[in-house]
């Protein structure tokens, strides 16, 4: 079965570029490179009273551009594609992003993927940015990019969030070839623009390997009713899971302040499907409300003596490298073929976060070894 991994390269400080050597080995399909203004966690919850990872960073939020991070990748590599996962379609105009993409696929002589989403609230309202129909800008914005790569001279363009007037963009493709786009998107509509432009598409949440299946299958029809080939669009996936030695490992971890801030990210429909009730409240809509800033420590330490760490052990693969890797080979039976697992056990604190990268490389073996190929 024809699976390999994905790698993440932070785009945080310290940046660490030292690693791209290993991850340019042929060992992974690509490496990841998220663009974020700020992360998931609240700044009440990264402070020593809560994490000892908030001993040796002062902040979750420092974030470098992941554009130019993989910019830098690119000069510093001969072989793996690059892939943003993603940047969002509201801070950057498509016409930015159209050159910045040919830029970097210059740079990286015909490597680079321009992965793609909706946006943030976190990212987006702090700074300004009009966050008013998101999807539809995404569409816009894909539409924009697509023209200004595909005409040979001046083009115009009148629509909802964009305009253009005779506006060129004269630089070729690297090898006459246009960078592959990937998206990512969950919800029905998403799902269907996935199919009409995307050659690449990872959820924002797959809770089963059914719902996994499912959204796929919904791209794949929307790709087919587009006349584009359906398998040619690359299944992708980050796989959160949380890999320890044994039972206790886990326990310990998934009761750590901020492994447990993970249901911060989970809308209150998507737990009440698993049979719990949300920590913040039957109508907290995930990662769409969060908003670092504004989550107090009384709301935080409220949050947190209603976790229920079974419900988090209900939404995310966990257990040693070989357990949790029988789980992602579901997900595989489903049509992944690009998983990137990423061990949120590194949040547990410095005692876990030293062990995840040994535990992720086993666990990515062990996923090999299942779906018949060779770590």
């Amino acid at each position: 079965m024809d699976v390999q991994p994905a790698a993440f390269l932070r785009t945080t400080l310290p940046l660490d570029l030292s690693c791209l050597t290993d991850l340019d080995s042929g060992r992974y399909h690509s490496i990841w490179l998220p663009d974020h203004m700020v992360s998931f966690w609240p700044d009440s919850l990264w402070t020593p009273e809560f994490t000892d990872l908030a001993t040796v960073s002062p902040s979750p939020h420092r974030h470098l551009d992941g554009m130019a991070v993989a910019a830098a990748a690119a000069v510093l590599t001969t072989t793996v594609p690059l892939v943003t996962s993603v940047v969002d379609t509201v801070r950057r105009h498509p016409a930015l992003l159209a050159q910045s993409a040919l830029t970097i696929d210059h740079l990286s002589r015909g490597r680079f993927i321009l992965g793609l989403g909706s946006g943030e609230n976190e990212n987006i309202v702090p700074y300004g940015f009009d966050f008013a129909k998101p999807v539809s800008r995404l569409e816009e914005a894909l539409k924009v990019i697509r023209l200004l790569w595909d005409s040979p001279g001046p083009v115009d363009f009148h629509g909802q969030f964009y305009r253009l007037e005779q506006a060129r963009l004269d630089t070729e493709p690297y090898a006459g070839r246009v960078p592959p786009i990937w998206i990512g998107a969950s919800g029905p509509r998403m799902l269907e623009i996935v199919g009409r432009y995307a050659d690449g598409w990872w959820p924002a949440g797959a809770w089963t390997p059914d719902h996994y299946a499912e959204m796929l299958r919904a791209v794949r029809q929307s790709a087919d009713r587009a006349g584009r080939d359906p398998m040619a669009i690359t299944p992708c996936f980050v796989q959160v899971c949380l890999i320890g030695e044994d039972d206790a490992a886990i326990e310990r971890i998934v009761r750590a302040p901020l492994v447990a801030s993970f249901l911060l990210q989970v809308s209150a429909p998507v737990l009440r499907r698993f049979g719990f009730d949300h920590p913040m409240g039957e109508d907290w809509a995930g990662f769409h409300d969060i908003n670092p800033a504004t989550l107090t420590r009384e709301r935080i330490i409220d949050f947190l003596a209603r976790v229920d760490p079974e419900a988090i052990l209900a939404l995310v693969p966990h257990g040693t490298p070989k357990q949790v890797a029988r789980t992602i080979k579901s997900y595989v039976d489903a049509g992944l073929r690009v998983p990137k697992i990423l061990d949120y056990s590194t949040m547990a604190g410095l005692e876990f976060s030293a062990a995840s990268a040994a535990n992720v490389r086993r666990t990515e073996d062990e996923l090999l070894i299942l779906c018949g190929g060779r770590p």
